[in-house]
């Protein structure tokens, strides 16, 4: 085998989604998504997170049927945007179920929420605690804070968050200001593989936690955040053990907490959409190169920018299947030198692949059709069907 290559994926068993791509013909990419396979899913983190609420991640996939299912089902949501929180409203959500998670939002944004019910906002900064403080005055907010050490396949420990010396300060001011601080969000990292990976991320903030009362500070919501993963060339463990432990260590840590809130995305929804796909090209660049190199109708442009760095490594199947296979460089179809999906460890294909061929790619029901709003080169956005 090919150093570094990926070995075939193990035969996957027919699911809905598989089965209607497998019958049907598309003309370009098409996220297939089974709203009874959200369901399910949702159901099982629900099982195990117990007390926890979930939050929806609406920025995974906001298909509106999703959503409206989710609504129907008891979920909570977090929003990223006014979008977002106009979306779940349009799908019968209520304001006090949102929250509105992102700690960079325009003033008028808050005050849009705010007055559609949004009652719990996240922030990391004095800033936007005045903005909080101004436009949504009676409002609940969770102090996002960065924790280290994250053993997540893509840490989130830059762009949002304090740090956490800076948290008393923070606490403090809001305090002085008026507004009030329900409690504490951090995020795990995406695709947090095993739930003992949450271990380290727990001690952070339930130090933080407890020396924030110990000062006075009355907080009441613990906000997980997302994490919960999906199985992708790797499986993990499944949804309702794995939440259930998650609950064990954070009961160990933080006691009894008022109210718990989990924010799943991917964890609920990848699993449940599959895109199907059509080879555009395959080449070499010599005829002694050691790999071919396959171009897809979609690319990092197009819903795959979760390739990105390799991060979420995607499970590729055909209808050569079964014969002998090769290393392949997987590529996009822009004319853009970045749209390469997979090089640095190549992906192992049918010899037989040629252009024409359908593929599908597993496990795409996150970031995928979040990411393709965009016809970028021309190229159409992701067509999504919804079983």
């Amino acid at each position: 085998m090919f150093p570094g290559a990926i070995a075939p994926a193990a035969p996957i068993a027919f699911d809905e989604v598989a089965d209607f791509i497998a019958a049907s013909t598309f003309d370009k990419p098409t996220l297939v998504i089974s709203r009874a396979r959200v369901a399910a899913q949702y159901d099982a983190l629900a099982a195990g997170l117990g007390r926890a609420r979930i939050h929806y991640a609406v920025k995974a996939n906001p298909a509106p049927e999703i959503i409206r299912m989710l609504v129907k089902r008891g979920s909570r949501f977090d929003a990223a945007s006014r979008g977002e929180i106009e979306l779940c409203l349009s799908q019968g959500a209520k304001g006090r179920d949102i929250s509105f998670g992102n700690t960079v939002k325009r003033p008028a944004d808050i005050a849009f929420a705010y007055d559609a019910g949004v009652t719990l906002f996240a922030a990391d900064s004095e800033a936007e605690i005045d903005k909080i403080r101004d436009h949504a005055p009676e409002a609940r907010v969770y102090l996002r804070v960065i924790v280290e050490n994250s053993s997540a396949d893509w840490p989130l420990s830059r762009k949002f968050g304090c740090a956490r010396s800076a948290l008393p300060g923070l606490l403090d001011y809001a305090c002085g200001q008026g507004v009030k601080v329900a409690g504490l969000s951090f995020h795990v990292g995406s695709q947090t593989r095993r739930a003992e990976f949450w271990t380290p991320v727990l001690d952070q903030i339930a130090e933080l936690w407890h020396a924030a009362r110990a000062a006075g500070h009355d907080l009441t919501v613990l906000n997980l955040g997302g994490g919960f993963p999906a199985s992708y060339e790797n499986t993990v463990e499944g949804a309702t053990p794995y939440a259930a432990a998650v609950m064990q260590a954070v009961a160990e840590r933080f006691g009894d907490v008022p109210y718990i809130m989990a924010e799943p995305g991917r964890g609920l929804v990848a699993e449940a959409g599959h895109i199907a796909a059509e080879v555009m090209l395959v080449s070499r660049k010599s005829p002694d190169d050691l790999h071919r190199w396959v171009y897809l109708d979609i690319g990092m442009f197009s819903g795959l920018a979760e390739t990105m760095g390799e991060a979420i490594r995607y499970v590729i199947t055909t209808p050569r299947d079964g014969g002998e296979v090769g290393p392949c460089v997987l590529a996009g179809p822009s004319c853009d030198s970045a749209d390469i999906l997979y090089e640095q460890r190549p992906v192992m294909l049918p010899l037989a692949l040629q252009c024409g061929d359908k593929v599908t790619i597993r496990t795409c029901g996150a970031y995928t059709s979040s990411y393709s709003s965009v016809g970028f080169n021309g190229f159409p956005p992701l067509d999504v069907i919804v079983l």
